[in-house]
C-alpha cells in the first residue's frame, strides 16, 4: 500500500472514531438530563421504579395542588404543598419563589428527587389559566384513574 493511501485510510479511521466518541458522549449527556413525568400514584405504588423511589433519579411530578396543603414558612423561601392525581397525595417541599399562578386546585409540574417519602422540588411550574392542564399531566392522570378503576374491587363484574 502506498503512503498516500495509507495516510488517507488513517484519517478516515480517526474521523470515524472521533464521530463515534462524540455521538456516545452526546447520548450519555442527554440520558442523564432526561426527566420522566410520573403521578403521585405511580411513585407511591413503585411503578416509577426503584431508582425514583430511592432518590437516585431526577424526575417530574405532575398533578394538582391539593386543597389545604400549601404552607409557607415565615421569613424564608421554603414552602411545602401536596400534589394529588386524585388517587394519591404526595408531599412536596420547595425552596424558592413559587410561580405567580401557583395555587391550590391548580395543575402543577415539579422537577426534583425523592427524599424518603417526600419529593424535593428543584423547579415548580404552574399552569397559565384555569382551563389549562398540561397534556402530559392530563394523560397520566387519566391512565392512573383507568388503572385504579380496573383494579378496584368489584370492577368488571
Amino acid at each position: 500500500m502506498n503512503p498516500t493511501r495509507r495516510r488517507r485510510l488513517l484519517w478516515v479511521l480517526a474521523l470515524v472514531a472521533a464521530a463515534g466518541l462524540a455521538a456516545t458522549l452526546v447520548a450519555m449527556a442527554l440520558s442523564r438530563n432526561v426527566a420522566y413525568l410520573y403521578t403521585p400514584a405511580e411513585v407511591l405504588s413503585g411503578e416509577a421504579g426503584p431508582r425514583v423511589a430511592s432518590g437516585e433519579a431526577r424526575f417530574r411530578l405532575g398533578g394538582m395542588v391539593a386543597e389545604g396543603t400549601v404552607h409557607r414558612q415565615e421569613g424564608s423561601l421554603e414552602s411545602t404543598f401536596g400534589v394529588s392525581d386524585g388517587d394519591a397525595l404526595m408531599q412536596v417541599s420547595y425552596t424558592g419563589i413559587l410561580p405567580d399562578l401557583f395555587r391550590e386546585n391548580q395543575a402543577v409540574v415539579a422537577t426534583g428527587r425523592m427524599d424518603g417519602d417526600r419529593f424535593v422540588a428543584e423547579e415548580v411550574l404552574a399552569k397559565h389559566d384555569e382551563t389549562y392542564m398540561p397534556k402530559e399531566v392530563a394523560d397520566k392522570m387519566a391512565q392512573a384513574h383507568a388503572k385504579h378503576d380496573a383494579d378496584a374491587p368489584g370492577a368488571g363484574q
